[in-house]
């Protein structure tokens, strides 16, 4: 059946970096565009990025623009979220998701 299954999270220092994966089974990757979205605290669900199927084109929410890279390896079936110059407001559970499906999430903790 399809997962997704997110790693990679942590507790790191503003500034810092991280990179999140997203390990699908189930399905081909190239298949589906992929979405990452993020749960902070006491808030909603908010778009991160997203890569999508085919060609892999890729876009950004303003707020992670210029600071986050979402790429895949297709070999391992595998997205990936590059975070750079992480800031407290990026604090959040990140999820990995395409239609109909979700992981369980990733905590991310930015923190001096």
């Amino acid at each position: 059946q399809v997962q997704l299954v997110e790693s990679g999270g942590g507790l790191v220092q503003p500034g810092g970096s991280l990179r999140l994966s997203c390990a699908a089974s189930g399905f081909t990757i190239t298949r589906y565009t992929i979405n990452w979205v993020r749960q902070a605290p006491g808030k909603g669900l908010e778009w991160v990025s997203t890569i999508t199927s085919g060609g892999g084109y890729t876009s950004y929410a303003d707020s992670v623009k210029g600071r986050f890279t979402v790429s895949r390896d297709n070999a391992k079936n595998t997205v990936y979220l590059q975070m750079n110059s992480l800031k407290l407001e990026d604090t959040a559970v990140y999820y990995c998701q395409r239609s109909g499906s979700r992981g369980q999430g990733t905590q991310v903790t930015v923190s001096s």
